[in-house]
């Protein structure tokens, strides 16, 4: 299967046929629990316990069809899913780090990952650095042991992107653990393994499942032990996800490249036009050719990705006003789903920092964040034109 392309994996890997009933897509298994003792010789095996199904919180015949489809995309050999993205990301930081440990991470993450590991480092007694994605993609960086290291493929929300053939080799030279949140990136873009990474992580409520209708989390690996370590901090915390959100990923998984091709197709011409827009004073997309992060992109990243922001001249006054009156654009967070959802990051992604944390991130009154979906664009550059003639 591995050879296969892209769009055929996420078609037909991990899919649940059984001939007995000729279904063509995997049930939905709504089971909390499983027969037992199961002692019948064509029992499905739970591969994270390697027993016959037992109990949902352990394992699922639903979860292990999308687990197997996402590592079939990651090119990983583990994939465990999650109850959240944010479940993905704290199972993974914890089944890495522990008390005196040291932690390296990009300080523009998305707001809740970065409320997390200041709880982490004030509450846990564990040493975590801030760096700038600058400084990390020069190796302007403290030569301490870390345990960890933290970052983002494309960074939430102004979309600078790090160079991971650059920090993966760090990590691997220094014995480091790298974690990659590839979720604005997508399998689709990048697969962090490939370069290295210990562990990706996803927010599939984004673009994996791609309706914003799922609350997931997926992360994948290569090693064996850090995937056991997942399994048994995910039985620990209970954070298993419904066997009705894996199989909405599940189909959503699907379209996933069609969808990121007009995702980025409509992303780059949005980009282009408010480039040229007398009311916007930045616009922040790495693949307009001279973005501070093209060349890195290019390097890094299959495509650019369905995400941009930009800076509207008159701060925050005009963004209330473009926002209040888009049409067909929706004003709303969270991203990845077929329609585009416009955000203010100050007031959602981002509202648990301070003023003073905001402004050293770079994050504007201003700044207004885009999920391009995949509408006609024309219709979605109509609706744009028409809110910024009422600022």
């Amino acid at each position: 299967m591995e050879k296969l392309g892209f769009n055929t994996k996420a078609i037909h890997v991990g899919e649940l046929i059984d001939e007995r009933f000729g279904n063509v897509v995997t049930p939905i298994f709504q089971n909390a629990t499983f027969l037992h003792p199961n002692e019948s010789e064509e029992a499905y095996i739970d591969p994270t316990r390697n027993k016959p199904y037992l109990y949902t919180r352990l394992g699922n015949p639903t979860l292990t069809s999308l687990e197997s489809k996402i590592a079939s995309l990651e090119n990983a050999i583990y994939t465990l899913s999650f109850s959240s993205g944010m479940s993905a990301i704290s199972t993974s930081i914890l089944s890495i780090v522990k008390k005196n440990d040291s932690v390296l991470a990009i300080n523009q993450l998305y707001g809740q990952t970065y409320e997390f590991f200041l709880k982490l480092k004030n509450e846990f007694s564990i040493d975590v650095d801030f760096v700038s994605v600058d400084d990390i993609n020069s190796l302007n960086i403290s030569k301490k042991n870390y345990k960890l290291i933290y970052v983002e493929s494309i960074t939430n929300p102004t979309l600078q992107v790090v160079d991971l053939d650059v920090i993966s080799k760090y990590a691997i030279e220094i014995k480091s653990n790298l974690i990659v949140d590839a979720t604005f990136a997508t399998p689709y873009n990048q697969r962090p393994l490939e370069f290295g990474a210990r562990i990706s992580v996803h927010s599939g409520t984004k673009y994996i499942s791609g309706h914003s209708d799922v609350i997931i989390g997926l992360s994948s690996t290569n090693s064996k032990e850090l995937y056991m370590k997942l399994v048994e901090n995910r039985n620990n915390f209970g954070s298993v996800p419904d066997p009705f959100c894996a199989y909405l990923t599940l189909r959503g998984t699907k379209t996933l490249g069609l969808r990121m091709e007009r995702h980025q197709e409509n992303a780059l011409k949005l980009a282009k036009f408010l480039k040229d827009n007398r009311k916007v004073a930045n616009v922040f997309y790495p693949g307009l050719e001279d973005n501070k992060y093209n060349s890195i992109a290019r390097k890094v990243l299959n495509g650019f990705g369905g995400m941009l922001s930009f800076e509207l001249k008159g701060g925050y006054e005009a963004v209330k006003k473009f926002l209040k009156n888009l049409k067909i654009c929706i004003a709303a967070p969270s991203l990845g789903g077929v329609e585009t959802l416009v955000t203010l990051p100050i007031e959602t992604s981002h509202r648990q920092l301070s003023k003073e944390e905001m402004k050293k991130f770079g994050i504007s009154e201003g700044l207004v964040r885009v999920s391009i979906g995949i509408e006609d664009y024309e219709d979605i550059e109509k609706d744009f034109s028409q809110a910024m003639d009422k600022i």
